[in-house]
């Protein structure tokens, strides 16, 4: 019998956190602080603790019932998952309602832990810093959306500028509006008015955090039947959302494409949803509407990293997390990646950040599928690799490294891939992982997965314009028909004469 578990970093700590918003709380456990966070163990619950707040200034008197019952719960889940610290972070309905301090020491005592209570300027800052983490650079505004409040951040790189909380978080402009959408327009355009930092995002993006703007998204997902069901780094164009917007702020889902998908405890507050981002987009004049799955409590496990750490490509971190569980061999990867960025730069293939970036987590990626039945290696790749938790990513970039990995197992050839993984690379983003996928098809045949062969491969450019892949004289045995085929397959793809020698 095999002892432990393997599939878990074995550096990491199980850390909590708890999230105790006007609308849900939510338990996080998180393998460990890191670049990339990756989720062990979550549940929430819809508690409403700030539903009619506006009226009576205090918190729900049943929904407390019900949090500190559950709150016994989310402790023991912490416990039972092995996490050796617990964060417990508080927003707007429980620092705004009269009886949110009673209700804070309540929980302490059940949670065993101090609460930290974010004012609302904690709270701008580190919904900023989750959308830091999560895009690689992020430049625009952070809008998170809550059951009580809305902050607004503007973003840069890693520079958090001016911000701005607004009381229209959902349940409150509900609240206020007194269960009217029409009403509830008004309400948000006076309140964004306030928003001064808001013009200067025109043109950049708007992040959309928070629970309520991540359903509106999947609804605009399933209505236009887009292909890929990952929420993170999902975009909406800002001249194309308008007529969905308008449907969904004045209350008219009934008959919208699997609005059924949407829990009816979170339909009700869509159309609130809508009408705070029909504004902020007449306001902002953004160029683009980006949904962030990352919020406040990812953005305060990021500030528990060193500088250093914070510094890190999360989508190479997590891409090199993946080869440490699932490649034959990491330092395998790493050749990979050296060796691939040489040869682009002998073919004169150009790249910018982010294709270099996404080649990279590509060659980490190389051997996800290994364990596979071989007729399924490819089409499992692409599968774990579109839909993983990646972040630090858009979409396009998900559909080229899930699609690299495919030709890189079934060959650049065979029509094998999703239709609608293709549309969503794009016929730049095709090319370049059939181009990539037909290399690391060569590569494969030298090195037979494991490193130390890699290195000693050199290109040479003949005066007549031939490539020649150069053979260590100590690696010549490994010379033969099947890596000849494939540097043939290279040559056609490229357009570029190729060919195998054994160095002297």
């Amino acid at each position: 019998m095999i002892a432990g578990s393997q599939g878990r970093l074995q550096d990491r700590r199980p850390i909590s956190v708890i999230d105790i918003g006007s609308n849900s709380i939510r338990l996080v456990v998180y393998e460990g602080v890191a670049r990339a966070p990756t989720v062990l163990f979550n549940e929430k619950m819809l508690a409403g603790l700030g539903r009619g707040i506006v009226s009576t200034g205090r918190l729900d008197p049943e929904a407390v019932k019900r949090a500190v019952e559950e709150f016994r719960r989310f402790r023991a889940l912490s416990e039972q998952a092995g996490a050796e610290t617990l964060h417990v972070i508080a927003t707007a309905a429980a620092r705004e309602a009269e009886n949110g301090m009673d209700f804070i020491h309540r929980a302490e005592e059940i949670l065993g832990t101090e609460i930290q209570v974010l004012s609302g300027r904690e709270e701008a800052h580190y919904s900023a810093l989750g959308v830091i983490s999560a895009f690689h650079p992020a430049d625009g505004i952070a809008g998170d959306l809550g059951g009580g409040s809305l902050e607004l951040v503007d973003v840069k790189g890693e520079e958090i500028g001016d911000g701005i909380t607004l009381p229209l978080g959902g349940l409150r402009l509900q609240d206020m509006a007194k269960n009217s959408p029409s009403a509830a327009q008004k309400i948000v355009r006076e309140e964004i008015a306030r928003a001064t930092l808001l013009p200067e995002g025109k043109g950049r993006t708007f992040y959309c955090v928070g629970g309520t703007w991540r359903n509106l998204a999947r609804l605009h997902m399933n209505v236009t039947n887009y292909p890929l069901a990952v929420m993170h780094h999902y975009e909406m164009a800002p001249s194309a959302i308008g007529d969905f917007l308008k449907q969904v702020a004045s209350n008219d889902m009934g008959r919208m494409r699997y609005i059924e998908r949407i829990p009816k405890s979170r339909r009700a507050l869509l159309p609130y949803g809508a009408i705070v981002l029909q504004e902020i987009i007449r306001v902002m004049e953004p160029k683009n509407i980006v949904v962030s799955a990352l919020g406040v409590r990812e953005g305060y496990l990021y500030s528990l990293l060193s500088p250093s750490e914070q510094r890190l490509d999360p989508l190479i971190s997590a891409s090199e997390e993946m080869a440490v569980l699932r490649a034959r061999s990491v330092t395998h990867a790493h050749e990979l990646v050296e060796w691939t960025g040489e040869a682009f730069a002998v073919f004169g293939i150009a790249e910018t950040d982010d294709e270099a970036r996404y080649r990279r987590a590509a060659c980490l990626l190389a051997d996800t599928g290994w364990r596979a039945h071989p007729e399924y290696r490819g089409t499992q790749s692409l599968n774990i690799i579109a839909h993983g938790s990646f972040i630090g990513v858009d979409h396009p970039g998900r559909a080229f490294l899930a699609l690299t990995n495919l030709y890189r197992h079934e060959g650049i050839y065979e029509d094998v891939a999703a239709p609608e993984i293709k549309a969503l690379a794009g016929p730049h983003y095709l090319e370049r992982a059939r181009l990539l996928g037909a290399l690391l098809r060569v590569v494969y045949l030298f090195t037979a997965s494991m490193p130390g062969v890699m290195p000693g491969l050199r290109w040479m450019k003949r005066d007549d314009g031939t490539l020649v892949l150069l053979v260590p004289a100590r690696h010549a045995a490994l010379v033969g028909e099947r890596p000849a085929g494939r540097l043939a397959q290279l040559a056609k793809l490229l357009g570029q004469p190729m060919e195998l020698a054994v160095e002297e």
